[in-house]
């Protein structure tokens, strides 16, 4: 799928349609504090097997894909919900 890097849409700051640029959100590094995390690190630490099932079954053929819209009249930044596509690609 390719997307122009600024896109015409509406801004729920400005209340209107402005000119928004476009860019990818990377996905961050999990938190080692969060309850998951712990109870993951504490179920894999000393003897034993790893705790899950290894996944079946092949790789989806599409990814999620999440947004982030700048406009440039405010500089804030929305996210719409995330889109499925195979290739993802920004052009001029």
């Amino acid at each position: 799928m390719k997307m122009p890097r600024t896109i015409k849409r509406y801004c729920p700051y400005c209340k209107a349609h402005t000119e928004q640029e476009v860019e990818r959100v990377k996905k961050k590094k999990a938190s080692e504090l969060k309850w998951g995390q712990r109870r993951f690190r504490k179920v894999t630490a000393g003897y034993g097997g790893f705790p899950r099932p290894k996944p079946e079954g092949r790789e989806k053929p599409t990814k999620r894909i999440n947004l982030r819209y700048r406009c440039t009249q405010c500089k804030k930044a929305n996210i719409s919900p995330c889109i499925r596509a195979k290739k993802f690609e920004l052009t001029e």
